[in-house]
């Protein structure tokens, strides 16, 4: 296995983000990157957010995504090749805490890769400038995967 490069793939997850439809929309971020870690953030946008009640608050489905992206990038950076591997999830659990009213910042840790799964952790928390930083979300994602052969 190669030595993993931070700055490298740092540089390449934002790539592939800001390339990405969806992901770009959220204005994802990569934070920090090591191997079997990552960490995203997605700046508050009022688009982002409920209307009617609870009207301000982060729509769920943003930290649903943190956790799903953050915990598959995660597990890419743990594998031998993870610029030409690559992992589609097949299990996603989110448990929600409490309303988000800031930016979303998603911590992401490898619980452990095999040969065709990886598992890894997400904690989501919500910063919204004031230093009042609050845990948002837990979950844990199951993810397939796709050696550079296949």
């Amino acid at each position: 296995m190669a030595e993993f490069d931070a700055d490298t793939a740092r540089a390449f997850i934002q790539s592939y983000i800001d390339d990405h439809g969806f992901l770009a929309f959220l204005d994802m971020q990569v934070e920090e990157i090591e191997a079997g870690r990552m960490v995203l953030r997605v700046p508050y946008d009022e688009k982002l957010t409920n209307h009617g009640p609870g009207q301000g608050n982060v729509h769920g489905g943003i930290a649903a995504s943190l956790i799903d992206t953050a915990g598959g990038l995660a597990v890419r950076t743990a594998l031998d090749d993870p610029v030409q591997s690559g992992v589609a999830t097949i299990d996603l659990n989110v448990s929600y805490l409490r309303p988000a009213r800031g930016d979303l910042v998603a911590e992401a840790d490898v619980v452990r890769v095999g040969s065709t799964v990886g598992v890894a952790t997400v904690t989501v928390e919500s910063d919204p400038g004031d230093g009042d930083v609050e845990e948002v979300a837990v979950g844990r994602g199951s993810f397939r995967v796709f050696d550079s052969d296949e």
